[in-house]
This record gives C-alpha cells, structure tokens and sequence, in this order.
C-alpha cells in the first residue's frame, strides 16, 4: 500500500514532470536500419497485432518466431482462451437474447417515465444517471449497458487470441453504430457478438451483408425507415380507416443516410468516384431492408411493399426493373469488389498497422492479396504482416496508442487483472474514447494528431501513477514479482526499461524518472512511481 507521503509524491511528479518528459518529446527514437532483433521484432508484433505484451510475452514470442507468433494469431480458433472463458461467465449480458434486451431497455423506460411523472413539480426529484432514486428496471438497463463497455476491455485484456480482439475493434470502429441513438441500447450487444466478431478474420463481403442486414445498423442509419414514395403495407388501409392520424406516423420516402455511409465509409471511400445520382439509386435498391418492431427485438425484414422496382444504375451498372430483395444482395457483392473498396479499406488497414500514413507498397500489396483471395481479410493481414513496411525499422513504434490501447496496454504490462464492474471502461472514457458512443458513423480517428493534446496526456500520466499506486478503479495490481521494489535507483529503472519499455527508455525520459525519485524514500512507493511515470511517459505511448 502506498504511504501518505509516496501519494504526495506521486501527485508533485505528475505536475512537475509531465512538461520534462511529455510536452517536448518528438519521436522516439528510431532502431537503425537491419536491426530488429529476435526480441525487437516480438515487441513490435505483440504492439501492433495486440494490445501490447504480458509479462513474459516478448520472450517468450522471440523464442517461438514472431513470424510463427503471428501465424498463430491469424488462425485463432486453435488458441487456448479458457482464462478469458472463465471470465466472460460472470457477464449476464452475454446470456440474454436480443429480445431479452428489448425488454429489459423498454421496462427501464417505462419506469422513468413514470418515476418522472410521480415526481410532479418536485424540483428537488434528482435526475442524473447516478440517482439514488433510479427504479430496479432503470438500474438493470444501466449494468447491461456498462457491462457491453467493460466486456470489450476485459476481452482485449485477457484473450490469448489478441489479433481477433484488435480486429473486432478495427470492423466495430470501420462500421460504427452509436449505442446512445434509441433501440441500439438494446441493438448494439447483438450485433458486436454476432455481426461483427464471427466475421473479424472472414470474408469482407460476408462481413459486408452482415452489416447491412443488422437491426443495429439499418436503425441507426435509418434504412428501416426508407420506402417508396406513397407506399404503404397492406394492412395500412384497415387500420387507417380506424385510425386516421397513422398515416402520419408512417415513413413517407426514401432515406440516404445508409446508403450514403454504405460507399463514403464502409466501401468505396470518400474518393470512390460515386455521385450523388449513385447514392439516390443505392437508397433506392435498398428500400424494404428494414427491421420488425423494435420493441419486439427487431430481427430483420424484408418488405416487399415498401421497395422501389424500378431500374436503377449504381457505377455504371444497371439493376433492371422487376428485381427484389436480391438486387440488394447483387449490390452489395458489386461494391464489395470495387477497386476503390479494395484500396479504401486496405489503405486502413495499412494505417492501424503499419503507420498513420501507411506507404504505398503496402497497400498495393494488401489489394493484391484481396484480388487474389476473393477478399479473404485473413489473408490480406497475413500479406501485410509478413510484408517489408510492417518491419522496417522506421514504422517501429511510430504509432499512438489510442485510449482504449494504453489502458489495456497498461494492464497488460503490468500484470494486472481487470474486474467486470464498468469502471476500467469509464477510465477508458476518461481519456477521451467512450466505447460505441462515437456519435458520428466515421468512427474514433486512427491518427495521433487526434489523440495527442497537453490534456490527453496529463490524463494518461495521472491514469498510470494510479495503475502502478493501486489506485485505479476497476483493476487489481501486484508489482512485487514483476518489478521488485528496491533502493537502487538505477537497477529499478532498468528493470522497468526492460520489463515494461523494451529497452526503449531515452536518456532523457530516464534523467526526470531520477529526478522525481530522488524524494522518495519508501521503496515501494518509489517503485511504484517509477512505474507510473514510465507508463505514462512517451515511449509507452507508442507502439
């Protein structure tokens, strides 16, 4: 436990070094060229292809190959995740269905609706989301939300098959759904499990139709709502006549907000060379792509009623009159194989791991792979991995951790294991990446531009001094067999360069690390400060 007087230590060395060793450091220092070795080359596998090393990793990934190491990630199936297993059991969420959800978030409205209405004039009634006077309803639907946020650091903490956890991020983020809009609070845990992660390592164009046939996606983009001019179901004449204000209620055109997306985004790219006539015949071939009601769970549905048959022309390719639901599918498998879409999402996947902006040869060879393998996205990652950008010396460690990243990273390097209360996830927010509440269909920003600002980092170096002292929520640390606490100051700083950096600690970094230590005479609070200081240095922050 760290004294009194380590804590007022800690808090003078994240004010005082956080200008030495953050605000003026450029860029790491760069390996010489040819001179990966063994070890180098585990170190930068285990940074970009995880999410960052446990102790022992780098060894043990030097001794087996990172070339082997990596071919393992690739075929994940074949890797033991019982402690992870282990763990998820204690996550309800993952037990209930959709419609489980559905009701679940419908009943917790239903109560705070009604707590806010028995609450009448009563200024004093408190409304915040951490309210003692939430109903039991309102408090389930707040742990099932909090729990969908800590899964997703949990698993990337402890899974041994960490490449399908980085790329569950990567597709998660590439086709984002905001879990704050409606029905995607309850939407959203269905389709991270069985849209998104069983087709991580798959074919893009399964992925592809996954998305677009999700209740998560057609909601938040409001594809379920687009339908021909004037259309109407057929039971719609029935019940208008007894209910005539329906017919307002009833979608009354086409959307483009999907469709949109469906080639900005998530295919051709904002470059694609679609137009605005592209984007109308799109919206148009994929009216009827809906979801039942909501509050049923929201399985998808095709209706027939509500799509436009007439001929449409996408890209120069005309989809003739008379066609169903499956010009749809035909779309879909064209924009699949777009050029463009093979270039646009190679090129972003050179930019997670390669570097922010990722050399040309790179991602031609990803789109060479892609033509050859049908867009096999196992095999596009396995060109790009044993390829010459992923290992030249200056594409090491040129990369920002973004929140999510560092923390896990943190965990990770030190050992220390994460618990199923949603606080590490509110850490994660804390730093600027709430999980799934990116509002905007882009997705967090890849690029360090977007994550490094004085603030950004004065939160992470505060975020590791609490990791190392014991004091960050949601995680249980033990140093002592890692890093030995220890009076010599030199001996302590390389072990942590060792353990912890990878032997990538500059003098410099090194020199304030002395200078904060050297007011700090209990062991294990200087230990445990070097530590902080160390994760929450520059060196840490890269990858």
């Amino acid at each position: 436990m760290q004294t009194q007087a380590g804590r007022r230590a800690g808090g003078r060395a994240v004010g005082t070094v956080l200008a030495a060793i953050l605000l003026p450091a450029g860029p790491v220092a760069r390996l010489p060229a040819q001179s990966l070795s063994p070890r180098d080359s585990a170190l930068h596998a285990l940074n970009r292809l995880a999410y960052g090393p446990q102790p022992g990793d780098v060894d043990r990934v030097a001794a087996m190959g990172a070339l082997k190491w990596i071919d393992q990630q690739l075929d994940p199936d074949h890797l033991d995740d019982r402690v992870l297993a282990e763990r998820e059991r204690a996550f309800t969420l993952l037990g209930l269905s959709r419609d489980d959800l559905a009701r679940t978030y419908l009943d917790a409205e239903r109560a705070r609706r009604e707590r806010q209405r028995n609450a009448g004039a009563d200024s004093t009634m408190r409304q915040g989301p951490d309210a003692a006077d939430q109903t039991p309803e309102e408090l389930r639907a707040r742990r099932l939300a909090g729990q969908l946020q800590e899964l997703a650091v949990v698993r990337a903490a402890l899974s041994a098959r960490q490449l399908d956890e980085v790329m569950v991020d990567f597709w998660t983020n590439h086709f984002n759904v905001f879990f704050g809009k409606g029905a995607d609070r309850f939407l959203l845990p269905d389709y991270i499990e069985h849209v998104i992660r069983p087709h991580a390592l798959g074919k893009f164009e399964d992925l592809l139709v996954a998305t677009a046939r999700s209740p998560a996606m057609m909601f938040y983009l409001d594809n379920w709502q687009s339908v021909t001019p004037g259309s109407r179901p057929p039971q719609f004449a029935r019940a208008a006549a007894r209910r005539p204000e329906l017919a307002n209620r009833m979608p009354q055109g086409i959307n483009e907000n999907y469709a949109r997306e469906l080639m900005e985004l998530h295919t051709l790219g904002v470059d694609g060379g679609y137009t605005q006539a592209d984007v109308i015949a799109v919206a148009r071939i994929l009216t009827g792509w809906s979801i039942a009601r909501p509050q049923q769970g929201g399985a998808f549905e095709y209706h027939d009623w509500a799509h436009d048959d007439g001929m449409k022309v996408v890209l120069s390719d005309t989809f003739p009159a008379g066609h169903g639901r499956d010009e749809g599918m035909r779309l879909l498998h064209l924009l699949a194989h777009e050029h463009a879409t093979m270039h646009h999402v190679s090129q972003q996947l050179c930019a997670r791991f390669v570097a922010d902006d990722p050399p040309d040869g790179c991602v031609d060879d990803a789109v060479a792979a892609w033509q050859r393998t049908d867009g096999d996205i196992r095999e596009v990652l396995r060109v790009i991995f044993h390829g010459p950008d992923f290992w030249a010396p200056q594409n090491v460690a040129n990369k920002v951790k973004t929140p999510l990243e560092f923390v896990v990273s943190a965990v990770r390097a030190t050992g220390a294991d994460p618990d199923t209360t949603p606080r590490l996830a509110q850490v994660v927010a804390r730093l600027g990446q709430p999980l799934y509440q990116h509002v905007a269909p882009d997705g967090y920003a890849e690029r360090q531009d977007d994550w490094v600002n004085s603030g950004a980092l004065l939160a992470r170096m505060n975020a590791a001094v609490g990791l190392a002292a014991g004091r960050l929520p949601g995680v249980a640390v033990a140093l002592d067999t890692l890093i030995p606490a220890t009076g010599d100051a030199q001996a302590l700083l390389d072990t942590i360069d060792r353990r912890l950096l990878g032997g990538a600690m500059s003098a410099h970094t090194r020199s304030v690390i002395e200078q904060q230590l050297a007011d700090v005479a209990d062991p294990v609070a200087r230990r445990n400060l070097a530590i902080g200081l160390a994760l929450g240095g520059p060196e840490f922050q890269r990858q």
